[in-house]
């Protein structure tokens, strides 16, 4: 009985996991926008990223059914007062194992935690569609992480997840809850105070960008857990303060399930371009075309 307590238990706490796991996926303002457009008689599934990573100019690809159909990208740097820039998009014929064609462009790489506002318009004879209809898509640009600083800092993070709620059913169920505490505080500091400023760093330029330096919502948010871990381990200090110290394990995991709920890059690192000099903005303003890139 107690056996298959403890494995219902983790089974449970797995479920929570892989669930915020994937709330956190389908949400957040990095994850793409997709849709699907009305053009004539043709229906257009589009994704447009809204975030990109490497040195690279961004390349904004749109499947067409009917090679007739023509693009633009308009764009502009986000939260910054410039006119809008104009792309005409390229025809690249039909993709390999499809029927359909596509068009392309690019929009220029931008320093770390730039960010462009665009949208995409398609045009067929006098008829066209607005990408997104609403609002414009932002995407924000940030260096290449590699994957021995970035694989680590997931898959601890989220094991801290996984054993901070294993922690919680074991304090209601009044079963030991200490040393499980102890892990997710561990996992904590190693995947999200160790690996996390590493992969800031890589990404955007600087090792933390929270409290007391900036108003990262992420380094923030991963700073307020470790504290909730941290307090709850030490009200749990001692035989004698372990029994009562399981609702400091409850708050704490309850705390991190609130964290988990905030959608991931909201209110992340953003570069502020008006702080620039502006004879740099020209080096961010000019779209390599694909057979530059190529030379």
């Amino acid at each position: 009985m107690k056996i298959i307590r403890t494995i219902l238990l983790w089974l449970f706490a797995l479920v929570i996991t892989l669930s915020i796991a994937r709330y956190q996926r389908k949400t957040g303002p990095t994850n793409p926008i997709e849709g699907k457009a009305i053009l004539g008689q043709h229906t257009i599934d589009y994704s447009l990223e809204r975030t990109h990573g490497g040195s690279d100019d961004h390349r904004i690809l749109i499947r067409l059914p009917d090679i007739a159909i023509t693009g633009r990208v308009f764009w502009k740097r986000y939260k910054f007062d410039e006119p809008t820039h104009v792309i005409d998009m390229e025809s690249g014929g039909f993709i390999e194992s499809s029927n359909d064609g596509h068009l392309e462009a690019y929009l220029p790489h931008q320093p770390p935690a730039g960010k462009l506002e665009y949208r995409v318009e398609l045009s067929l004879g006098d008829m066209y569609v607005m990408l997104p209809p609403d609002e414009p898509a932002v995407i924000r640009f940030k260096g290449d992480v590699p994957k021995w600083a970035l694989a680590p800092h997931i898959i601890l993070i989220f094991s801290a997840l996984f054993v901070g709620m294993r922690a919680m059913l074991s304090a209601l169920f009044g079963l030991k809850v200490k040393t499980l505490a102890w892990v997710t505080l561990a996992l904590i500091a190693v995947g999200g105070l160790i690996f996390g400023p590493i992969v800031q760093k890589f990404a955007f330029g600087a090792f933390w960008t929270g409290w007391p330096f900036g108003g990262d919502w992420t380094d923030n948010k991963t700073a307020v857990m470790a504290l909730g871990w941290l307090v709850a381990v030490w009200m749990m200090r001692g035989k004698e303060r372990e029994k009562s110290g399981r609702w400091w394990v409850v708050a704490a995991t309850v705390l991190m399930f609130g964290v988990y709920l905030i959608p991931h890059s909201m209110h992340g690192s953003e570069l502020d371009y008006s702080a620039l000099p502006q004879d740099s903005l020209e080096t961010f303003s000019t779209p390599i075309l694909e057979d530059e890139q190529e030379n």
